[in-house]
């Protein structure tokens, strides 16, 4: 059943979206990147929106007679609560890259390996969710397409700017990267995330992207 797969598919997403803000957090102790420090408010906050996001299509399709005006609610809740989650993240990277100043950047070895592994895990879910939205249209499932079609972009992003750190961290150049590299990334998920509030990112892209 449809539901049940994406009733697992984004259970899957809250287990394995749990250790990357601890992991990049225990990285903040051992390093200063703009870039790591905004990766992290990225993830704590992408993480609770996907919690919200489950918790409210369980009691969605968890009725075998839902009431259509309070599922049309509750999926406009879960939805902003992925857009808005974006345009914080989105500010908190923007913010950090603006106002860091710090030449050294420590050791960004832990943050790096997270969104080595980001770019893959949420790849697959981009696919996988895109995939059931394409079986099924659903409001839920095709927003979180979306936020993991921002998320894997995101994670190459971090990826690219982490590894120029870790190469060349004394480097005046790499400075300039890891902040550019959160500014991007920013302007990026905040406009996403007003795209997703404002409901004009249809789920047809995301089939056609994933297909």
């Amino acid at each position: 059943m449809q539901s049940t797969s994406g009733e697992r598919t984004l259970l899957a997403s809250v287990v394995l979206s749990s250790p990357g803000p601890v992991v990049v957090g225990i990285g903040l102790l051992l390093g200063r990147s703009a870039t790591q420090l905004a990766d992290f408010v990225r993830r704590t906050a992408e993480l609770v929106a996907i919690i919200v996001s489950w918790a409210v299509y369980r009691v969605v399709h968890g009725s075998a007679t839902p009431d259509p005006a309070r599922k049309e609610r509750l999926e406009r809740a879960a939805n902003f609560g992925v857009g808005a989650a974006m345009c914080l993240s989105g500010a908190a990277m923007l913010l950090v890259a603006l106002l860091s100043t710090r030449a050294e950047k420590g050791n960004v070895i832990p943050g790096l390996i997270i969104a080595v592994l980001g770019v893959t895990t949420n790849g697959w879910f981009w696919w996988r969710y895109s995939r059931l939205n394409r079986e099924r249209p659903d409001a839920i499932l095709a927003v979180q397409s979306r936020l993991y079609r921002a998320k894997t972009l995101v994670d190459a992003c971090v990826t690219a700017a982490l590894a120029c750190v870790a190469a060349a961290p004394a480097a005046p150049l790499t400075r300039h990267v890891d902040q550019g590299g959160s500014a991007v990334v920013a302007l990026y998920l905040v406009a996403t995330g007003i795209a997703t509030i404002r409901g004009r990112a249809a789920a047809a892209p995301d089939a056609a992207g994933m297909g």
